[in-house]
C-alpha cells in the first residue's frame, strides 16, 4: 500500500494522509508546537501514536488503545544515516539511507526489503513522504508514525548542531 502525507511547517495542527490515487486515507494530528508527539489515523479513527520517550530520543509508537506496537531508536553510523525499529514479536527491521539521500529502505531480519520511503520535499519545506509497505507484519498506518519519527530525530539532530555551532 503507497501512502502520502506531510508535516507542517511548525509541528502542529491536521495534515491529510492520501493513498496512491490522491484519495484522502487519513490523517495526522500532530500535537503541538513544542512537541514532536502525533495521532495517526484512517477513515475509521485513531490507529497510532509516536511520541518521543520522556529524556531520550527514542520513539515510542502505540496502538489505539494503548498497547505498545515498537520503538524506534538512531544506530550510530558515519556514511549513512541508520535506525532500527524494533516491532516486539514482529521482528527488528534496519532503517537505512545513504549519506546524502532522502531515500531510506526497511529490511527484515533476513535483510529482504520490506518498506520503503522518501522524502519527497525540498530542503525549505516542511517534510513531504511517499511510503510504499509490502510487509506482511508491519501495518502501513504504524509506518506512518516509524516514518515521522525518523523526521523527527532528524529534527532533533539538526537544531542540536545548529545550536552547537
Amino acid at each position: 500500500m503507497q501512502l502520502y502525507f506531510r508535516d507542517n511547517f511548525f509541528n502542529a495542527g491536521y495534515t491529510e494522509i492520501l493513498n496512491a490515487d490522491q484519495e484522502r486515507a487519513g490523517h495526522l494530528d500532530l500535537k503541538s508546537v513544542f512537541g514532536s508527539s502525533l495521532d495517526v489515523s484512517d477513515e475509521n479513527g485513531l490507529v497510532c501514536s509516536g511520541k518521543f520517550r520522556m529524556l531520550t530520543n527514542r520513539w515510542d509508537v502505540t496502538a489505539a488503545d494503548g498497547t505498545h506496537l515498537g520503538v524506534l531508536r538512531a544506530r550510530f553510523s558515519f556514511f549513512s544515516k541508520k535506525y532500527e525499529y524494533d516491532a516486539g514479536s514482529r521482528g527488528i527491521y534496519d532503517v537505512s539511507a545513504p549519506a546524502f539521500s532522502q531515500e531510506y529502505d526497511v529490511t527484515d531480519g533476513s535483510g529482504r526489503v520490506v518498506v520503503s520511503f522518501r522524502r519527497t520535499s525540498g530542503w525549505f519545506s516542511s517534510g513531504a513522504f511517499v511510503l510504499d509497505n509490502q510487509s506482511e507484519y508491519l501495518d502501513t498506518y504504524e509506518l506512518v508514525a516509524v516514518v515521522m519519527g525518523v523526521h523527527a530525530i532528524n529534527k532533533r539532530r539538526n537544531a542540536a548542531s545548529s545550536s552547537s555551532s
